[in-house]
Formats: C-alpha cells, sequence, structure tokens
C-alpha cells in the first residue's frame, strides 16, 4: 500500500470589493512538507467575473496572481519573499489579509500524489 502524506491546501479567491465580503473562487494552492511540494493553479473566468463585479481591473487582478504563483515556485523572480522555503512562502501567501486576492483558511488532508490532488481540489472548488 502506498503511504499517504499531510498536505495543506488554501483556495485563492478574488473579493473585488473587501468591504462586501463577497468572493469568487479561482484558485487551489497545496503544500506538502515531506515533499517539499508547493503549488498553485488557477483560472481567471473574465466574463463571470465581470457579471460579478462590473468594474474590477482584470489585468491588475491577473498581475496579483501571476505574483502569487512567482512567489509559489520560488526563486529571485518571486521577490524576497520568493527566496525563502516552501513553508514560509505558503504560510506568506496564506496569511489572512484584506485585499482583492486573498485565501481561504488552511485546510489539511492526505494525499499520494501533488499534482492529482491539486488538480482534483481545483475541479471541486473553483470550475
Amino acid at each position: 500500500m502506498q503511504d499517504r502524506y499531510l498536505f495543506e491546501y488554501a483556495v485563492i479567491r478574488v473579493v473585488p470589493r473587501v468591504e462586501r465580503e463577497e468572493f469568487m473562487n479561482v484558485g487551489v494552492i497545496l503544500y506538502c512538507s515531506k515533499h517539499k511540494y508547493l503549488k498553485m493553479i488557477y483560472h481567471i473566468d473574465k466574463e463571470r467575473l465581470l457579471a460579478f463585479f462590473k468594474d474590477i481591473d482584470i489585468a491588475g487582478l491577473e498581475e496579483n496572481l501571476l505574483s502569487f504563483k512567482r512567489i509559489c515556485e520560488g526563486g529571485e523572480d518571486g521577490g524576497p519573499i520568493g527566496l525563502l522555503d516552501a513553508a514560509s512562502r505558503f504560510r506568506w501567501l496564506t496569511a489572512t489579509r484584506s485585499t482583492v486576492v486573498q485565501t481561504s483558511k488552511v485546510h489539511p488532508g492526505f494525499c499520494i500524489d501533488g499534482d492529482e490532488t491539486i488538480q482534483r481540489l481545483y475541479n471541486q472548488l473553483v470550475l
């Protein structure tokens, strides 16, 4: 039997008007310490998002999500936070914030394959 590994994930949300606390799920970030796995996948459904909030800055939102992705991937492209270890980057990305791009609370689970798990979570929680 294959070993299952503890993972943590959060849903990435777009909150166009923070004061209203309404949001739309656009992605998932998953971290597995055992495998040093940290990955994020997202998709902006522009039509749906504009129906939700017609004045949202799509280009600005895309840039914010790309910054999240760069930090998640690590390295110099992620700036100073991108140079931290995977656990620290995950904690920074999932910290509570009051901005247009936010994450849900962190949830735990067990998985065998990180790529399969993040795709399943993405399909369930975003699409």
